[in-house]
């Protein structure tokens, strides 16, 4: 039980009950590590409450007894910030036994569930009522709600619906000294005073413990309209996004862009793909319309890349033809990341940037990593649609552990200053975590920073939630 004292074992317990409590090492053992196999740590114990009431005893306790506390929903986060450190001081506070849906609301278009509830759950929900939950990832299965919104997660659909923090209404959140905030508001408008509800979503678990939110539905899409295109160059890509923007508004929902290398490794790693376009095409974009009417939609996307075609836009295009198609465009896209685990050791960048200022950055950043090493090999892909890229160097399976950590560095301040220098962000949608830390206190203004810390003062004087995370 690493450093816990017996007594607050006891206190513990008492909140909970046997149920709530981890305290065997080999059953510790799934919450200590992150899913990547990145980061590992040694927890105390670890807590799981099975509502808000035992969430604030908890919090309460470790508050007064100065316990930090690590939250974790479905530990499927991609910065190592739901992992404990290696003190074994440190408490899981686990959230998977809060998984309830507690409410539906198809006229107001709002869905109340508890933090815990995996988001393939909520889409179901969602889905029984005729109506759509749009946030959508490659871990949906377990990844859950609280965790989504306190990394304000992204995904294929931020282009139509923006990203976790748009969706979400109202949240209950258990502050580090045990209070709840109820603000479980499912309103569309309310100018009351300053927004908590931002405050929390993207905090990563270092201002309080989200157990409850309220999330926006949508009309359920009855129509999608599928196509894969190949392009010269991104910048072609850029043009295309933007005349598909005016001609199809909302109905676009999805422009991924894949390098040419990030194909190819798709191709080589991923079975049951293969290349849907003949050709060397530099970059592809797998693009996806939906609507709520059933009519027209293929017929606009054919007649939009058509134009697109004619003008030169893009070299080729695909148009899906059936659901089967469609699943099979997807995997592709979806196999990227398997692909890069598989191939080798990959020195991430989740960089968020204008979509007008794309094209340079990726000219730029090609150019410096190649004028450092020659042979690099770069995979570049990401949510063109939302300026989102992960833009990403691969190293051989076999590279030493000293001469990854030289090369991260190296790539991190060419590729991070670069960003930098367009207005851009280093953390789009994976949070800051462990991963990025030292990098955003690198680039953070000093009123910025210091703006966070008072409220990371303000909220957590005792310094207790997530430590060494974010900030």
């Amino acid at each position: 039980m690493g450093n816990l004292h017996p007594q607050l074992l006891r206190r513990l317990h008492a909140a909970v009950g046997d149920a709530g409590l981890v305290v065997d090492s080999a059953a510790k053992t799934p919450y200590e590590s992150d899913w990547l196999g990145k980061w590992s740590g040694r927890s105390s114990i670890v807590v799981r409450p099975a509502d808000t009431a035992q969430t604030a005893a908890v919090m309460c306790i470790c508050h007064e007894t100065h316990t930090p506390v690590v939250t974790q929903g479905g530990n499927t986060g991609m910065s190592g910030g739901a992992t404990p450190d290696a003190s074994g001081a440190q408490v899981v506070l686990s959230m998977v036994r809060m998984n309830a849906i507690r409410a539906v609301d198809p006229l107001n278009n709002t869905l109340t569930c508890e933090a815990g509830a995996l988001l393939a759950h909520v889409q179901a929900a969602a889905q029984e009522v005729d109506r759509f939950f749009p946030l959508s990832l490659g871990s949906e299965g377990s990844c859950t709600i609280g965790g989504n919104l306190a990394t304000n997660a992204g995904g294929i659909a931020v282009l139509r619906y923006g990203n976790a923090r748009a969706l979400c209404l109202g949240l209950e959140v258990v502050l580090p000294d045990g209070r709840v905030w109820h603000g479980l508001r499912a309103l569309r408008k309310d100018n009351t005073g300053y927004d908590l509800r931002d405050l929390f979503i993207g905090s990563e678990g270092t201002l309080g413990v989200i157990t409850a939110a309220v999330l926006k539905l949508s009309p359920r899409p009855v129509a999608r309209a599928t196509a894969w295109v190949g392009a010269r160059d991104i910048q072609a890509l850029v043009g295309l996004l933007a005349q598909l923007q005016a001609r199809c508004g909302e109905r676009l929902v999805a422009f991924e862009m894949i390098s040419a290398p990030s194909l190819a490794l798709i191709l080589e790693h991923v079975s049951e793909v293969r290349a849907p376009l003949a050709g060397g095409h530099a970059f592809h974009a797998l693009i996806e319309l939906a609507d709520t009417q059933g009519e027209g939609l293929a017929a606009l996307l054919e007649t939009s890349l058509e134009q697109a075609l004619a003008a030169g836009s893009v070299q080729d295009a695909v148009l899906s033809a059936s659901g089967a198609q469609t699943q099979a465009l997807w995997k592709i896209r979806e196999g990227i990341s398997q692909a890069q685990l598989r191939a080798g050791k990959a020195i991430k960048h989740d960089i968020a940037l204008p979509i007008s200022a794309i094209a340079d950055f990726v000219q730029a950043a090609d150019a410096a990593l190649r004028a450092q090493q020659p042979a690099v090999r770069i995979i570049n892909f990401g949510h063109l649609g939302d300026g989102n890229l992960h833009y990403n160097v691969l190293l051989p399976l076999d590279t030493p552990a000293e001469s990854l950590a030289e090369a991260t560095a190296q790539c991190n301040r060419i590729v991070h200053d670069l960003v930098a220098a367009a207005n851009g962000s280093i953390s789009a949608e994976h949070g800051v975590g462990q991963l990025r830390r030292d990098e955003m206190r690198h680039y953070k203004s000093p009123v910025e920073f210091d703006l966070m810390m008072r409220i990371k003062q303000s909220l957590d004087p005792n310094q207790i939630m997530n430590p060494g995370k974010l900030v």
